[in-house]
């Protein structure tokens, strides 16, 4: 087998070999949490917004650094311009709230038979705000917003989106660390997942196995996800109900990640277990010079629209596409990452934000051939003052996507 890095191994051999890493990583800070509203305020009064709400989950998190899953009860913020944080929620849980809470705010509670939505009209009252546009987060459940307007019909609700994203697209130093230390994990379990791969292999094995393998480098939760597809299965960009097993000469396609301190990893990997064919060859070549394409677009003052067309210009000029036909791209060129592993921005040709320093998305211009196979390269860009970072270097070649023959 013509391969550096695939094969040859075992799974008993690689958990053993691995030693925790993730508590080298620093989490975020108090202080950083309270920048972060404070950005957040300066935006509300420079677009005369006089109340945001934070709906629980990451954008309840990111501001505010309490954790809490969204769930059939209102929990959640209401942000004033001057800096007022007053959350929301069942009294009964008033003690957990703040026992999670990080920056202190009023906890104002409703018992079960009231009505979240009125207390919401309440305390807006109570701060000057009776009437007009209230910005809401956008992943606040339709049945939130429905009952906020029938408790005050004079609210209009806006998308919170020019605040919320005006802050998360732009990651701090804190931040990138935290990702930076994922990505370099979950290479590592990309490296040994590789390593335990044998004909006959099935995709459960390999994904129970990566899962372990990112708990063994501290990981408590495991991999965030994970996707394994051998031959014609790595033509469904997410995958099959039933993954088949592993054969000979066929290709692998590995795409998994995982969350620390609340910020996630993502990375995909493609190569053939065995011998790859002429047409394995040229598909998985194209994908890299289509990568790099979009690297090479992805600068500051281009919009991310302009990244995605430099995708698929290169794989038009190799007579794939055009657009989203196939043999081609069927999908974005990325997307954005940090708190969720799908945030702003949106690699993707009807996206014309700007890139700037902070933002950072995935690079993933995969080249699926139906009934065959799939390609997709994944890595993810940071933007810097001096132009796009790489979290992770790129596959180098089909038989050794981990570069070993470069060192």
């Amino acid at each position: 087998m013509n391969t550096f890095g695939i094969g040859g191994s075992t799974i008993e051999a690689e958990l053993k070999a691995i030693a925790p890493i993730a508590h080298l990583a620093t989490p975020i800070k108090k202080e950083e949490f309270q920048a972060r509203i404070n950005k957040a305020c300066k935006l509300m009064r420079s677009q005369n917004i006089r109340a945001v709400y934070l709906h629980s989950g990451t954008n309840l998190y990111y501001f505010t650094g309490t954790r809490w899953n969204s769930s059939e009860r209102m929990v959640g913020a209401i942000l004033f311009p001057n800096g007022t944080l007053q959350y929301i929620a069942p009294e009964f849980e008033k003690g957990t709230v703040l026992d999670f809470m990080c920056i202190e705010g009023d906890v104002r509670c409703w018992n079960e038979h009231e009505s979240p939505y009125k207390l919401f009209s309440d305390i807006l009252s109570e701060n000057g705000v009776v009437k007009g546009e209230i910005l809401i987060d956008e992943t606040t459940p339709f049945f939130i917003s429905d009952g906020i307007l029938k408790a005050n019909s004079k609210f209009i609700l806006v998308n919170a989106k020019s605040i919320i994203a005006g802050c998360r697209m732009f990651k701090s130093k804190a931040e990138i660390a935290i990702m930076q230390h994922a990505m370099n994990i979950t290479l590592e379990v990309q490296k040994a997942a590789a390593r335990i791969l044998r004909p006959g292999i099935s995709a459960k094995e390999v994904v129970d196995f990566i899962n372990e393998a990112h708990k063994r480098y501290g990981i408590t939760s495991g991999s965030y996800f994970c996707i394994v597809l051998f031959g014609v299965d790595s033509s469904f960009p997410h995958g099959v109900v039933t993954p088949k097993d592993m054969e000979e000469d066929e290709i692998v396609l590995i795409d998994t990640g995982c969350v620390l301190y609340s910020y996630i990893s993502d990375i995909t990997r493609t190569y053939v277990y065995g011998e790859a064919n002429d047409t394995q060859k040229r598909i998985w070549d194209i994908e890299k010079e289509t990568q790099h394409a979009a690297f090479n677009a992805a600068q500051i003052g281009n919009s991310c629209a302009a990244v995605d067309t430099a995708s698929r210009v290169v794989l038009e000029s190799h007579g794939l596409g055009p657009d989203y036909k196939l043999p081609g791209l069927p999908h974005r060129t990325g997307h954005g990452i940090g708190l969720d592993i799908h945030e702003y921005p949106y690699i993707v040709r009807n996206d014309e934000t700007i890139l700037a320093a902070g933002m950072c998305f995935s690079n993933e211009p995969m080249i699926c051939v139906p009934d065959a196979f799939g390609i997709r390269h994944e890595d993810h860009i940071y933007m810097t003052d001096e132009g796009p970072k790489w979290f992770t270097e790129p596959a180098y070649s089909i038989n050794d996507p981990f570069g070993i023959s470069k060192v």
